[in-house]
Formats: structure tokens, sequence, C-alpha cells
């Protein structure tokens, strides 16, 4: 019998094609969806006989154990319990998206999914204490895959030694009559698989290169700050320079080692006054703090510092106003360091301006930085 298959491509039937997959997984059935990379073939991983069948038509021997498929990012912690930092920096950039991550779970009875499946099925989750875990970037997966209450697992919807499916009409070719519904949304974004990570308490590792190459996922691994005043000689070098503090006692290293951390903080300005070195008084207003600014150079703020930059703190809200026109797409990675006001420019006040100003400068990063994990 021929497998049915539905359109996923935003059409009218885009709803009751979801519905129909959320079905057909509860009941134990096989689904072939797009993701933004390839094809995949899902079950649900709380129903044995859904992963046999999946095994089956895979031809995949027990030993080998196929991704966990989800549809929110959150969801990371109800399989990992204590994730690794790079572990939770790679999931908080890079999904969704092309990224599958291997992480160890010492104790996998420890992960709140577990208590959801039936005695022993974490089997089919957890191969010798390790998950892969992957979280797709393409709406009918996040909807597909957001609606199903258990897990569910996936591989790409291809047998075994043939090229991976990149369309729906190439996944029915191989899986026709032997699954249960096929969602065809069309050629897949990307039509390569996605990278693969391996993460462990040390670091992590590239399995396979996919969609990502070395360089992105490196980037990924970096937590990019980034202060924003109008010359960048005063209030934006004095947050520069208060947060390498800060950041190098909390991950208890000295600042200069705050780079093999996967740490950069910068800042710049929007008027462009390269090279220009922090006033006297806001190098004075700094050493009390236990900062040293003298150093510093004044830099233009740019679309590639923006590009870069994980968080955004603006002094004013017409530097807010720069950062958009730079950058329209940074908006929520943007905005004013303190929340309620803004931080007028002491330049030509005096050291009697530039201390509170200092002071008040290192109270809101602290602020921020409760809020961020690293």
């Amino acid at each position: 019998m021929a497998t049915e298959t539905l359109k996923v491509d935003g059409g009218r039937g885009y709803t009751g094609a979801i519905r129909k997959g959320l079905e057909v997984l509860n009941a134990g059935g096989l689904v072939a969806f797009p993701t933004e990379t390839v094809y995949g073939l899902a079950a649900n991983a709380a129903l044995p006989e859904a992963v046999d069948r999946l095994r089956e038509v895979k031809r995949r021997p027990p030993t080998k154990p196929f991704t966990v498929h989800v549809g929110r990012p959150e969801d990371l912690k109800r399989y990992v319990p204590s994730p690794p930092s790079e572990g939770r920096l790679l999931a908080k950039k890079g999904w969704p998206g092309p990224l599958t991550l291997i992480f160890s779970v010492p104790d996998p009875q420890a992960a709140p999914v577990v208590g959801d499946l039936p005695p022993g099925q974490d089997r089919a989750i957890y191969s010798d204490n390790t998950i892969g875990l992957r979280c797709p970037d393409a709406k009918p997966a996040i909807d597909l895959l957001s609606g199903v209450q258990a897990p569910v697992v996936a591989a790409s919807a291809n047998p075994a030694g043939e090229p991976p499916a990149l369309s729906g009409k190439e996944a029915a070719g191989y899986l026709d009559g032997q699954v249960d519904l096929i969602l065809d949304g069309g050629r897949t974004q990307y039509a390569k698989p996605s990278t693969i990570v391996r993460v462990h308490e040390r670091g992590s590792e590239i399995v396979r290169v996919g969609v990502l190459d070395e360089r992105m996922v490196r980037r990924m691994l970096t937590t990019n700050f980034l202060f924003v005043c109008t010359g960048n000689t005063c209030r934006s070098p004095m947050a520069e320079g208060v947060c390498r503090k800060l950041l190098a006692e909390r991950l208890g290293c000295g600042p200069e080692a705050l780079g093999d951390r996967g740490i950069v903080i910068s800042s710049a300005g929007t008027l462009g006054m390269s090279g220009s070195p922090p006033s006297a008084e806001a190098v004075e207003a700094c050493r009390p703090l236990g900062v040293d600014i003298a150093g510093h150079r004044a830099q233009a703020l740019t679309q590639e510092l923006l590009n870069a930059a994980d968080y955004v703190f603006a002094m004013t809200d017409q530097h807010l106003s720069v950062v958009a026109q730079l950058l329209p797409d940074a908006r929520a990675r943007v905005g004013r360091l303190d929340p309620q006001a803004d931080l007028q420019d002491p330049f030509g006040r005096g050291t009697d301006v530039y201390g509170p100003m200092a002071r008040r400068i290192e109270e809101l990063i602290r602020r921020h930085l409760e809020d961020i994990e690293l």
C-alpha cells in the first residue's frame, strides 16, 4: 500500500497535516518530515514497537543509537540534567539549527524525561550513558516535535548507504510503502546534513562537519560583550574594563585569560574617534574599582562588531538608534546598560561626576551578569 503524503509547505492543509503527523506518532507509526538539513524519519521513543520498526526500516543494528529530536532549545535539560558549559552555549546559539550535540549523561535515571518513559525504555534514547540531541530549524519539524509529549527519535529518511532525502519526493522514493506518513515540505534549505559536535566536561570536538564548519562552531563557543557610547573614551571603556574584571572574578582567572575561556569584551563609539586614549578622568575613576583602562584606544562602532556581539549594551537611547540603523536584526541582543535611564556623557565634567558614574556602571553590569549564563 502506498504511503500517504501530505504537503507542509505553508498551504491551506498545513495544520491538518501536522495534526495527522502527531496522530501517527502517538499511535506508534513512522513519519518522514522535513528539516532545514535533510528529511528525517521519526518514531515515538516511548513505544518499543515504533523504535523497532524504525530500526528495521533503517537496517540499523541495536548497537547504533538514534538521535533524539526536540522542538525547543529549552528541552535540553529534560534529557541532560547538568550539561557542560560548552554544551549550554552551543545549544543556546546553535538551536534551533543544523547542529547535533552528543552529551555524556553519567546517570540517565536522573534525567526528567525518564519519568515519562515505560520502565527500561530509556535505552531507546541513551546508549552507553550518551545521548545525541538535535533541534531542527524548520517550521514543520518544530511544530511536529513540539506537539509530541513523548521523546521522538529520528534518523535520516533514506536506506543505509544511500544519499539523504532532500525533498518529499526523494523521501517517498526511498520509503513509500514502508512508513505511515510523509510530510512534504519541498526541498530542504541547506540540502546537507547537520554538523555533529561531541560535548564533554573538558570541552568539545567536531565529529562530523555538515552545514556548520569548524570556524562557525568555534565562534558559537565565544561569548562576546560590546559596550557602546559616543566617543569610546569615557563610559564604554569604563564599562569594558569593569566587565572584564567582574567576569575574571566570576570565572576564577585573570582578565588576560578570559580569551582562553571564550570571553571577548570590547567597546566602541558611534562617532568613530579611532585611536583616541581614554579620558584622564575615566582612567582615574576606574582605579578605585581595581580596573586599569589606561591602555584602551577608541574604535568606531561597525556592523562587524555588532555581528560578532552576543550582548550589546548602549549608554543612551541615541546610541540604541545608531545600533538599530547599522544592524536592525541585532535588536534582540541589544539593550541600554541602565534600563531605567540614559547614562549621560560625563566628558569635561570632572572627577566628582566620573567617580559615581564608574560605580554606577559597575553596579549595572553586576546586575546584568546575574542573568547571563556562561
